[in-house]
């Protein structure tokens, strides 16, 4: 179950952290690889490069990612209060143990006042990797960091190939972490192409949006309405599009209230044009009391008709 923050960590406002749960207990308890068919991991096609820094550990030692290139990486968000987070670092540690030089695991601490808090359960813990905290600026160069723990998987380039959030399967890490170091996996590989998922200032790519019914629209007014949806900013204070908004809190009215808003416009303004068309094609109508012209009847307008017969030539 998610763990909510605590009331006096709301101080970056809309950007709130909290302890989630990505998968359902019972997935959990299932090792990846024990399923009868083959199971699927998904890499990102065409990755980003991992936005990178340069800080210092726990231990003073100086810490980037470019430190590390050319070893596969699991950058993982995390804090001390955030169950899950402690859960999943006996697994991370086996991990670290097991690929030792060629994986470099790198905690980065998000949301813990205590320096001196987190090296007493890294301490405690015997955590074997590179421990930071994690300044405001290196969260939202990765996007800003939702919910704990988030880990990106980074591969031997520095690229971000997938992003997981909450906590995982520690088997999944494992047939992820062993597929890039090139090394047998009993999984299938799978590319996608990141419409936000990873990172949201990929949300333009997107063609479809959580919680945004586009069903009714023409592919031509579904294309219109993407651009509208990330050429404006959501005023809930994320400072993020809509688009980028709606990817990262499914659950903010505001955005959720103005992308329907551009959905209707959008639909009727269609509509409008084709009432006022049809409206200047109809027939004018008839009053019931006007006579009937008759076609055999002479044109009043006529000079031979203005004329009574008389017989006389």
């Amino acid at each position: 179950m998610n763990a909510p923050l605590p009331s006096h960590r709301t101080r970056l406002g809309r950007l709130f952290l909290f302890c989630s749960v990505a998968i359902t207990g019972a997935a959990l308890l299932l090792p990846l690889l024990a399923s009868s068919q083959l199971p699927v991991i998904r890499f990102v096609r065409d990755p980003d490069l991992a936005p990178d820094f340069k800080l210092k550990d726990l231990s003073g030692n100086e810490l980037s990612l470019e430190g590390s290139r050319g070893r596969v990486i699991l950058l993982n968000f995390w804090a001390t209060w955030c169950g899950p987070c402690r859960a999943e670092i006996p697994s991370l540690i086996a991990l670290q143990n097991r690929y030792k030089d060629r994986l470099r695991i790198i905690g980065m601490d998000v949301d813990d006042e205590d320096e001196n808090m987190v090296r007493e359960v890294v301490e405690s813990e015997g955590i074997n990797y590179p421990v930071a905290i994690g300044p405001l600026q290196i969260r939202m160069a990765y996007g800003g960091i939702t919910a704990l723990p988030t880990v990106f998987v980074i591969n031997a380039e520095g690229r971000v190939v997938q992003k997981h959030v909450g906590l995982f399967n520690p088997a999944l890490y494992e047939t992820e972490v062993r597929a890039l170091l090139d090394l047998p996996v009993a999984a299938r590989i799978e590319t996608f192409v990141d419409t936000g998922e990873v990172f949201l200032k990929n949300a333009s790519r997107a063609t479809t949006l959580p919680g945004v019914d586009m069903t009714k629209l023409t592919p031509d007014q579904h294309l219109v309405a993407l651009h509208k949806f990330n050429a404006e900013n959501c005023t809930c204070g994320c400072k993020f599009t809509l688009a980028q908004c709606r990817i990262y809190d499914h659950n903010c009215q505001i955005s959720q209230d103005r992308t329907a808003e551009i959905v209707k416009k959008i639909a009727a303004a269609a509509v409008e044009p084709e009432k006022a068309k049809s409206e200047s094609t109809a027939p004018t109508p008839v009053p019931a009391n006007s006579p009937v012209p008759n076609s055999a009847s002479p044109n009043p307008a006529s000079p031979d008709a203005a004329k009574p017969d008389t017989g006389k030539p």
